[in-house]
């Protein structure tokens, strides 16, 4: 099995069953508020014209043209399929990160190495880096990632945490051997709808839509993205409050645990011992994402509103 957040299953089975609040992901936990589903969107297989209307909206908001953008079910789709579609046996994604990158291309055949400094992707028929890191927030500029796409053979850069830092983007210009990575569901809050969209070269995004096959996206996922990536108002006034949520929950949770690093959506604290630190959070009814290979890292998601940052609070002062 291999190791992610969101596995509330697992909180209850260890910790009964309960209100949870699951901080797990970098889920936004104040999401989008679509119009209601359409008739259409859900009775009918999506046409020609929705989907076009769906990469519009994408290519309107990460600045690239609409021949170059693939609509997928969720980046981790995109995830999947790209290690068949690029030449080579040597792999390397910047560590540590999500796990996905690396599981996917061993699956494929490849060989993975994990370094974890930018300098030894070089070399490499296909590197990885996610923009900014989950799950320590690790940022590169689009200059830093020029520079690195100019020494590997393919750079997939993964920036599903992205959308509250268009600064960091190479969305819209990047280098020819370049395929950008965005999630859909995280910054909107609807992971359930499994959307997210690669930004690559006319050529590589023809191949990509061509494996993915028909009808990659569903119905109600092309109509709630099409209004919600047109949605700046909403857009604009999320990134305000997760930055200041961000930073209450910093100031909540530092007196207790050292801050490693983050993003606008998860933060990323060091504890004597993460284990012990999940289980403490948990007796409260709040879910939290740990690591394997880490025995100190905890990570939570911003909380979606004010009784849930109490809750945080009552548990990290609580007596154990």
């Amino acid at each position: 099995m291999r190791d992610h957040g969101g596995d509330i299953d697992r909180a209850a089975a260890g910790h009964g069953a309960g209100d949870w609040v699951d901080l797990s992901t970098g889920i936004n936990r104040r999401p989008y508020d679509p119009a209601p589903i359409s008739h259409h969107a859900l009775t009918a297989l999506p046409t020609r014209a929705d989907e076009a209307a769906l990469i519009a909206a994408a290519a309107r908001r990460y600045g690239a043209p609409a021949a170059q953008i693939v609509a997928l079910a969720g980046a981790s789709a995109a995830i999947q399929l790209m290690p068949h579609l690029i030449d080579g046996k040597r792999a390397a994604v910047l560590s540590p990160t999500y796990n996905e990158h690396a599981a996917s291309l061993r699956a494929a055949g490849w060989d993975v190495a994990q370094p974890s400094q930018p300098a030894q992707l070089s070399g490499a028929d296909l590197a990885v880096i996610v923009n900014p890191n989950n799950p320590d927030g690790r940022c590169f500029t689009p200059r830093q990632i020029s520079q690195i796409a100019d020494r590997v053979g393919h750079l997939i850069v993964d920036e599903s945490f992205a959308d509250p830092r268009p600064d960091l983007s190479v969305a819209g210009e990047r280098p020819a051997n370049v395929t950008v990575l965005r999630s859909f569901g995280k910054f909107w809050g609807l992971a359930g709808l499994r959307l997210g969209f690669a930004i690559a070269a006319p050529d590589l995004a023809a191949r990509l839509a061509e494996r993915a096959g028909p009808w990659s996206v569903s119905g109600p996922a092309i109509q709630i993205g099409t209004q919600a990536l047109a949605d700046d108002a909403w857009s604009d006034a999320s990134v305000t409050w997760l930055a200041e949520a961000a930073l209450h929950l910093d100031q909540i949770v530092t007196p207790h645990w050292p801050l490693v690093g983050g993003t606008h959506l998860f933060r990323l604290y060091h504890t004597p011992d993460a284990q012990t630190a999940q289980a403490k959070l948990a007796h409260a009814g709040i879910w939290s994402r740990i690591f394997p290979w880490h025995p100190h890292w905890i990570r939570l998601g911003i909380p979606g509103s004010r009784d849930e940052f109490d809750r945080v609070k009552s548990a990290l002062t609580a007596r154990d």
